[in-house]
């Protein structure tokens, strides 16, 4: 990849887009939406491709699940651009506004960040993803996804590219590239794009945002993996708990806002746990702490003793993305509170209780991009808080946190109009 002729490419559509009214943005999204649909049988075809190899090649079924797309997924895409779509442009808002003593009038507005990348893996979704929530915002966006998912993403970004040029001049042409090689230099490259691209988001495996945090010689928004955590308190309805687990757990076990570990209050361990092992039913493996594992050894039958094992102290702090979840025993909702700050990765925690002073200590204190109570952490997603799609999940404290939708890939502006003014 020439990173500077395709930089200087995207810089060129940045600055088109931004000139863009939300009418113009918004036809052209509607039509790359009807050209993705158009090319329903071909992205899907490409899709089947990737996921064959992918099983070939060893990967494991919870990854698969996020690789490959289906009827509901593909509806998903084309139902989170006509949301995007739908919402109010955030380029041109006007945050704040005030007059000096001396006359100055000063005006602070959003404005495109310019040339974004994103570089991601398995999910051929965040393509179509991440090119809306850009090119609503006035961005033009460089496109790294893995090479697992490279069928499904040359065929989406295709589509893509078809629905622009009939949109005409609503269009614009240079406001995304799809890297294709799948060769490792190009991450270099792009992390190393010095005043070429604007920022980079990394999305996937710890590895890979660890990876892009250490050598982005860049602005980075830092996507979080998900070392994720439900604590069960003393108060909690321990059937409610238990189907939050099952939900939160199962549901997409390689979603980063599954949780990986499960806290329960020793007051109600034994009456809990057992629920859990006949809610999880042999579909998950439990590595157990000492004061947890006889517990559950006590209910789980010879057949289901290999869904058992006792807890180490890495599986604490540990994302599994899989049919795993470690299960230890906690005094309080204090404890369960201090253990969460120490393993989790500031992205989704949740507690299960009756006491409303417990619940609001916990969101008080749990440091984390999103914090629930008596919920699953499973709707910490774009489209399920209305943005329409996402960017990733931000895990960090500046410019953006929690789910990102068009919003995040915006700055702000100073416009100062005065008549003569002199300092």
């Amino acid at each position: 990849m020439d990173i500077d002729s395709v930089c200087a490419l995207l810089r060129k559509g940045a600055n088109q887009l931004a000139l863009h009214t939300a009418a113009q943005k918004n036809h052209a999204l509607e039509c790359v939406a009807a050209s993705i649909l158009n090319n329903r049988e071909i992205i899907l075809a490409a899709n089947a491709r990737d996921v064959n190899e992918a099983r070939q090649k060893g990967m494991t079924e919870a990854l698969v699940e996020r690789l490959a797309l289906d009827d509901k997924k593909f509806k998903s895409i084309l139902d989170g651009i006509n949301t995007v779509i739908q919402q109010k442009d955030p380029v041109g808002e006007e945050i704040a506004g005030w007059t000096l003593p001396n006359g100055l009038q000063i005006r602070q507005t959003r404005v495109p960040l310019g040339v974004v990348a994103i570089i991601y893996e398995s999910r051929p979704n965040v393509t179509v993803d991440a090119f809306t929530l850009a090119y609503k915002s006035g961005n033009s966006i460089l496109l790294r996804g893995s090479s697992s998912a490279l069928e499904s993403n040359l065929a989406l970004s295709k589509a893509i590219e078809e629905g622009l040029a009939k949109a005409g001049s609503d269009g614009v042409k240079h406001s995304l590239y799809l890297c294709q090689s799948g060769d490792h230099a190009e991450v270099n490259q792009i992390l190393g794009a010095v005043g070429k691209i604007d920022v980079v988001l990394p999305r996937g495996s710890a590895k890979l945002i660890n990876l892009v945090v250490q050598n982005a010689k860049i602005p980075v928004i830092q996507t979080g993996s998900g070392v994720c955590h439900l604590y069960v308190d003393e108060t909690a309805d321990i059937s409610s708990a238990a189907q939050i687990a099952l939900n939160a757990k199962t549901q997409r076990p390689g979603a980063c806002n599954a949780i990986e570990t499960i806290l329960v209050n020793k007051k109600i361990a034994g009456e809990f746990l057992p629920l859990l092992v006949k809610t999880f039913a042999g579909k998950v493996q439990i590595r157990a702490d000492e004061i947890c594992y006889p517990i559950l050894q006590a209910q789980m039958s010879s057949q289901d003793s290999s869904f058992l094992s006792r807890a180490t102290n890495e599986d604490f702090g540990f994302e599994f993305l899989d049919y795993i979840v470690a299960v230890k025993a906690v005094d309080s909702v204090e404890e369960a509170i201090d253990f969460i700050n120490t393993h989790n990765t500031k992205h989704s925690e949740a507690i299960v209780t009756n006491d409303r002073s417990h619940a609001r200590a916990f969101q008080t204190r749990v440091d984390a991009a999103c914090v629930y109570v008596n919920a699953s952490t499973r709707f910490t997603d774009g489209n399920q808080f209305g943005f329409g799609a996402e960017l990733g999940i931000s895990t960090q404290k500046l410019h953006a946190r929690g789910p990102m939708g068009a919003q995040a890939l915006t700055t702000t502006k100073f416009l100062i109009d005065g008549d003569g003014q002199i300092r």
